[in-house]
């Protein structure tokens, strides 16, 4: 299967200013926003196995779920339309369908079908009761749990790590990532590596169970999750994380936004700031695209 024509390896970028020199580490940031123009990021990473999966039972409808600026809907829909897949989006809110976001409007216009439920209903997303009865409904597609968040993600996840051993020469001694629903994260600490991990929800301590839970017991590194960066929750930001991104954009060259990247980049200047970390450290952010998402600023 033609897997979207991906840049692989994607470029890593040093992130160097005086706050990571007065703290003596070495900050670098994978830039995963450039592996694919609209299936971004952690997003074809997480689909890569989806796909293949999909592809090798012979099943050429896609079901997945996700809200209004759901960048794995967005992911979704896009692959669908390039690999000849119909896609259908189960989408939370019923009142949204009414006032579609420009993240809903792509889905439409790459083909996917969106079928707008109760924010009851969409709670019921990972329950076998009702993902059997999707299955009724829809014709029997294959089924990808939200955000792409699954056994399949994490195997696809962890490559980047032996990518970024052979552009290092080394594995760095952590990893930071965003998390939204904790599959790149789970992705990452299945390949053996350390996870700073930042919610961008608000009281998102709930993610440290789930991501364990996607491990399903195996071996992993370790997990240390942020959950005060969220400034005000999901899809939330403020004036000063406006600023942070500008500021970010005019030291380095590199578009963040404002729903996952630039709440982890924050925190993790935040905490390098406040060193948290031991000189001599080597710490990759992964940039996991969305900027498909971005504020027009």
């Amino acid at each position: 299967m033609d897997l979207l024509s991906a840049v692989l390896p994607t470029p890593i970028q040093e992130l160097s200013n005086a706050i990571t020199e007065k703290a003596g580490i070495k900050l670098y940031i994978k830039r995963d926003d450039l592996i694919h123009p609209k299936v971004s990021g952690n997003k074809w990473r997480k689909l890569k196995y989806n796909l293949l999966e999909a592809d090798s039972q012979g099943n050429r409808r896609l079901l997945t779920f996700g809200g209004a600026f759901s960048n794995h809907l967005y992911a979704a829909a896009a692959a669908g339309k390039a690999l000849g897949l119909e896609t259908i989006g189960i989408v939370r809110g019923e009142e949204l369908a009414d006032k579609l976001s420009p993240t809903l409007l792509f889905c439409l216009d790459q083909g996917m079908q969106l079928h707008f439920v109760s924010r009851g209903e969409y709670k019921l997303r990972n329950s076998e009761d009702y993902l059997r009865e999707l299955a009724a409904r829809f014709d029997y597609p294959f089924i990808i749990p939200e955000g792409g968040t699954s056994a399949l993600a994490l195997k696809g996840v962890g490559e980047i790590v032996p990518e970024i051993k052979a552009q290092l020469a080394q594995v760095p001694d952590y990893f930071a990532v965003a998390v939204g629903t904790g599959g790149t994260a789970a992705g990452l600490l299945s390949a053996g590596v350390n996870v700073l991990a930042f919610s961008a929800l608000k009281g998102g301590e709930f993610l440290e169970k789930d991501i364990h839970a996607l491990l399903n017991g195996q071996h992993s590194g370790d997990l240390q999750l942020f959950t005060d960066y969220h400034f005000g929750g999901y899809a939330k930001w403020n004036q000063e994380l406006i600023t942070f991104m500008l500021e970010f954009r005019q030291a380095f060259g590199i578009q963040l936004e404002q729903v996952y990247t630039a709440k982890m980049l924050y925190g993790l200047f935040d905490l390098i700031h406040k060193n948290h970390f031991q000189k001599g450290q080597t710490i990759v952010a992964v940039h996991t695209g969305g900027v498909q998402g971005l504020l027009k600023l």
